[in-house]
């Protein structure tokens, strides 16, 4: 049985991967040809860098990406501390409500969306679909996700280091800064790590909320597919995919360290 269940983890990790691995090695490939390896180049990277509405594209998509991960990691941790707080039944209802935007789709979340900003902007003249109404957009669809990480967190915290802290002289807001701050850590950069993910990979939602003055990397490369698509898709997928997994690895051995430095401690 553990041959075989070894067997079936590489080929689901076959199945999830093979096709990342496929286009990273394309994008190095001489030609156009997706299924013809013509020898080694790195034009078709060179052709990304001079591609000024890829580059713009992208720039966007990592401003709105970064916005969202640190306005929705603020609001959600602190909204986690709320519902942590709150009585048992309080607490059930917000989880509930909270979990409608992840199970809702998209295109549900897009529309109704963009007819609450195009209502707002016809009433007052405020927040005209552009920049601004892409990031709360995305804000609002990224908070349920850092509530969902912080909040475990918050559960396996001893919650009388908080109050031994208050206890011994120690205001509230600092308390919270020196105590609960450590220990829910692994949770906010995790949330982080997820709100700037989902941000930088979203479609249907920017297309609806975006306007005609804003637009991130995958409406940009929607726009490509009408034709055929040149390998510099697949040289920018490699870049983002690279610095992705570095991000990863990076946030999961730091994770790591200190769970080993916490078990040290604990021998201690």
């Amino acid at each position: 049985m553990k041959i075989l269940s070894k067997i079936y983890t590489t080929l689901v990790f076959l199945f999830l991967y093979a096709p990342i691995v496929v286009l990273i090695v394309f994008s190095f490939n001489q030609s156009k040809s997706r299924s013809v390896w013509k020898g080694f180049s790195l034009r078709w990277y060179e052709n990304l860098f001079n591609d000024h509405i890829i580059l713009e594209a992208l720039w966007t998509s990592i401003e709105v990406a970064v916005l969202a991960a640190i306005i929705s990691t603020i609001i959600g941790t602190a909204a986690a501390v709320g519902l942590k707080r709150m009585n048992k039944g309080l607490r059930s209802v917000m989880l509930t409500l909270n979990n409608i935007p992840m199970v809702n789709p998209d295109i549900v979340t897009g529309i109704s969306m963009m007819l609450l900003f195009v209502a707002i902007f016809t009433a007052t003249g405020l927040l005209r679909p552009g920049f601004v109404t892409l990031v709360i957009a995305h804000v609002t669809f990224c908070i349920p996700y850092v509530i969902l990480s912080v909040l475990p967190k918050l559960n396996q915290m001893n919650p009388s280091i908080y109050e031994a802290a208050q206890d011994l002289g120690c205001p509230p807001m600092k308390a919270f800064m020196k105590v609960v701050m450590p220990e829910i850590m692994p949770g906010i950069i995790t949330g982080m790590m997820m709100a700037f993910t989902l941000s930088l990979d979203d479609f249907v939602i920017s297309y609806f909320t975006s306007g005609s003055t804003a637009q991130t990397l995958p409406m940009v490369i929607y726009s490509m597919t009408k034709r055929r698509l040149s390998p510099k898709v697949n040289a920018l997928s490699a870049i983002m995919f690279v610095i992705v997994m570095v991000m990863l690895l990076i946030i999961n051995f730091r994770q790591l360290r200190e769970a080993a430095r916490k078990n040290v401690k604990h021998e201690v």
